[in-house]
């Protein structure tokens, strides 16, 4: 739903809200902003103030999402720690989305900042290769290359153990998983 004139305020913050919940993949800041007839930055600047009132909406390489409440099955989760060179990525990402995970997120400790944390959520190839595209198209580099000797965790998302089993497993043969 596109609209011709500029939708204000309050109004625009719910319709975001509204569209965000009953959308079934994420929207980025353009579309939504071509939506409501307003620029990326101001949808930025939303999205950030609903962030404020604890609208559960996270930010991913593929655009925002709004975290429904689990129904029927909850997921299963876990961290687990990883480490190899930056041009393995894609290899890494590849190996969990294919034994049915979904990645949630990177974490690593920085010398400086702390913790530090990205949204990442991608659970198929396509959505990898997104992410990799993003990547390389803002001439970005991964997060892992700010931890020491590139070490870094993950959040994990899955139906049941045994998916999370066999991706550690794959992982550990590629030499990724750090134990």
């Amino acid at each position: 739903m596109t609209v011709n004139k500029k939708i204000h305020g309050d109004e625009r913050r719910q319709l975001l809200i509204d569209t965000l919940q009953s959308s079934a993949r994420p929207m980025t800041g353009k579309e939504l902003g071509e939506m409501t007839n307003v620029s990326r930055q101001v949808i930025v600047g939303d999205i950030t103030l609903l962030k404020a009132k604890n609208e559960p909406i996270i930010a991913t390489s593929q655009g925002y999402i709004y975290m429904q409440a689990q129904t029927a099955q909850e997921k299963i989760e876990k961290v687990i720690v990883c480490q190899h060179q930056p041009e393995q990525t894609e290899e890494e990402l590849n190996i969990l989305v294919d034994n049915g995970v979904t990645v949630k997120d990177v974490k690593i400790e920085h010398p400086v900042y702390g913790d530090l944390s990205a949204s990442i959520m991608v659970s198929n190839r396509h959505e990898v290769q997104e992410f990799i595209k993003r990547i390389q198209d803002a001439d970005a580099f991964y997060l892992s290359k700010l931890a020491e000797e590139g070490i870094h965790l993950h959040t994990l998302l899955a139906d049941n153990v045994e998916q999370i089993n066999q991706a550690e497993h794959a992982l550990r043969k590629a030499d990724i998983l750090v134990e």
